[in-house]
């Protein structure tokens, strides 16, 4: 890890960019639905669409990306992109962590809509890994929504905040509700990186 400045490890999915907004939109059409149908509160794996009768999730997924460039057409998380900016402009180091590559034979794909992406938006950053275990790569705080990526960055003894929707209700915080509450949090965060207190993070 980069000791000469605070690292914030970013998860791109429900964090950055709005996946289920456009994972809704486009399941609609793939299950032949209309999308008001769906409902919008869903659980992580999206078992409430019941993707199953048409091959479940993973096939959605790369229906998804393949045919309907979901990486590089999803519209970004209200504020994100800005609030970035101004923290990558307040020195914090910006490290994306995504597991977009979890599925087999199209990686190039993925990689490049993300890469389009982030930069269409001008989101910062310096380091992008694309991975499972964010652990391994290292940050002073993650900011990620996935429950089981939370629970396992906190049992690794990692500081991390729950960036807020359906899918991770009932998980302590610090959390954030927008991307206005997550700059805050962060840069409180930095605050006591700097100082040495560990006042915010309590778990």
């Amino acid at each position: 890890m980069d000791e000469s400045s605070f690292i914030l490890g970013v998860d791109l999915d429900g964090v950055v960019g709005d996946f289920y907004g456009a994972m809704r939109k486009i399941a609609a059409e793939w299950l032949n639905r209309s999308e008001e149908s769906l409902p919008k509160d869903v659980s992580y794996g999206l078992e409430e669409w019941n993707l199953a009768e048409c091959g479940g999730y993973d096939r959605l997924h790369r229906f998804a990306v393949t045919q309907r460039n979901l990486f590089k057409d999803m519209l970004p998380i209200k504020d994100a992109p800005v609030t970035l900016r101004k923290l990558s402009n307040r020195g914090i180091r910006i490290r994306i962590i995504t597991n977009r590559i979890f599925l087999k034979y199209f990686h190039k794909t993925s990689i490049t809509q993300t890469v389009d992406w982030l930069d269409n938006y001008d989101i910062p950053y310096w380091d992008i890994c694309f991975m499972n275990d964010k652990v391994a790569v290292g940050a002073h705080v993650y900011i990620d929504d996935a429950p089981q990526n939370i629970i396992h960055l906190r049992d690794q003894g990692q500081k991390t905040i729950v960036f807020s929707n359906s899918t991770n209700r009932g998980m302590p915080g610090p959390r954030a509700d927008s991307w206005l509450e997550a700059e805050r949090i962060v840069l409180e965060a930095m605050d006591e990186w700097r100082t040495g207190t560990t006042n915010l993070f309590t778990q």
